[in-house]
């Protein structure tokens, strides 16, 4: 089986050349189009999870010999989370391939949170398949390797922070309000806007209510101490 050009141009931004390229496929395939004969990336994304998971534990241990399981387990949370996989999913393209029925590319699923993260993961699982855990955890190293560093800033409980920040400086906390909600039942996608009493929003999406709240609250602790407010 042969590749298309845009998915070996995905294999080099991933660095890892797929001795069997029906697993690939199957990762960017989604279940709006995948047919009877055609398996799509679910069960994939089930054991991306976990392998996700044990490269970061152990990149965790070994980043911070001395660190407890109290301050472990919030980092952990902040490399895996669903937010994050979509991040770097966004880094790489991977939206760009992704094999997509005709509702999901209509309803812009190409940008969609959710349905990145689940895609990332299961391209994580691929690369365990198709390469063993070295090649899994070498790409993933790669790919997350500045949030590994930087995690102990993002492990805060983003509403929180917010919440401290506004207080700070004499504001009532941040409000979040659900503006839209997308995509069929068994997988929607909110959008919440985190709004500050001096007038500043901002949006953020994710397939649930808290998930989209504490990506709105991220994206507006970032905007506002960038400003140096």
């Amino acid at each position: 089986m042969k590749l298309s050009g845009e998915l070996q141009a995905f294999e080099a931004r991933i660095g890892h050349r797929f001795a069997d390229p029906s697993l690939l496929i199957c990762a960017v395939t989604h279940a709006s189009v995948a047919a009877p004969q055609r398996e799509d990336n679910q069960r994939l994304e089930f054991l991306g999870d976990r392998v996700l998971g044990l490269v970061m534990a152990e990149a965790l241990l070994e980043d911070d010999t001395d660190a407890r399981e109290g301050q472990l387990a919030p980092r952990f949370n902040a490399l895996v989370r669903k937010e994050t996989c979509a991040d770097v999913a966004r880094e790489i393209d991977l939206g760009a391939v992704l094999r997509l029925g005709r509702s999901e590319m209509l309803s812009g699923g190409r940008r969609k949170q959710a349905l990145l993260g689940d895609a990332m993961e299961a391209v994580i699982a691929a690369v365990y398949r198709d390469g063993g855990f070295a090649a899994a955890k070498a790409m993933v190293l790669r790919l997350w390797g500045a949030r590994i560093a930087g995690v102990e800033a993002d492990a805060r409980d983003a509403k929180t922070a917010l919440q401290e920040w506004a207080q700070a400086r004499g504001m009532p906390p941040p409000t979040y309000v659900e503006t839209a909600r997308s995509g069929p039942d068994h997988a929607p996608e909110f959008t919440i806007e985190a709004r500050l009493q001096d007038g500043t929003r901002v949006h953020a999406h994710a397939g649930s209510k808290r998930q989209a709240e504490q990506a709105a609250a991220r994206a507006m602790l970032t905007q506002v101490e960038a400003r140096g407010a």
